[in-house]
């Protein structure tokens, strides 16, 4: 058996590194275009990588750049 590690980050933490309200993370996961997140149970997560994914696709060089989708 391997041991590998996965950090996952709950709803309060996802939301405070990306500096929204937990009410925010919820209309994405409803809506989408939010961050990709894991559901284990009821409960859900989001890994670090799927943070950082999310603020990259956001990266513009100007104002009137559109989204890559």
């Amino acid at each position: 058996m391997q041991n590998t590690s996965i950090q996952l980050l709950n709803e309060a933490e996802a939301a405070e590194i990306l500096r929204v309200g937990t009410k925010t993370l919820q209309a994405w996961r409803v809506r989408g275009g939010g961050p990709v997140f894991t559901k284990i149970g009821r409960l859900v997560f989001y890994t670090p990588g799927s943070i950082s994914d999310f603020v990259d696709r956001g990266a513009r060089r100007s104002t009137s750049e559109k989204a890559e989708r």
